[in-house]
């Protein structure tokens, strides 16, 4: 199954212990292919050096470098989409998961989260996936 993991999402699973905690082993045994963009790792990135968060910058290196480059599939989009209105930005996350043919985009955004579904691609919470994710794999 491919996946796109939008920032929080990644964020709460690679910081924090709770469900979306439990989507790292999912991406690094393969169990879920994860595809990211250029633009979403950018994302990524900048969001990791958030004050609030107090990584250093070898932290963010060796997160990035450890826990999630190995482990996704880099995808270039090919076409720019209109699609969350209320935030443009968060199209990064539906226009990687057309070009790489995702089923399921995980966010904790509400802009994705209100938009439901696009293309048959799912945006879920990552609670939801996990709660799906046996019935699907």
């Amino acid at each position: 199954m491919r996946v796109v993991v939008d920032t929080n999402a990644l964020v709460s699973a690679l910081l924090f212990a709770g469900v979306s905690s439990k989507l790292v082993p999912l991406w690094q045994s393969r169990s879920v292919i994860a595809l990211v963009s250029r633009s979403i790792l950018e994302e990524y990135l900048r969001v990791l050096s958030y004050p609030k968060f107090k990584l250093s910058a070898a932290e963010i290196k060796h997160l990035l470098q450890e826990e999630v480059l190995p482990f996704v599939d880099v995808v270039v989009p090919r076409r720019r989409l209109r699609v969350v209105k209320r935030d443009p930005s968060d199209d990064r996350f539906i226009e990687c998961a057309v070009a790489g043919k995702a089923s399921v985009i995980i966010s904790g955004d509400k802009d994705l989260l209100s938009i439901g579904s696009y293309r048959k691609i799912l945006i879920q919470t990552p609670a939801q996936f996990l709660d799906d994710f046996p019935r699907r794999h």
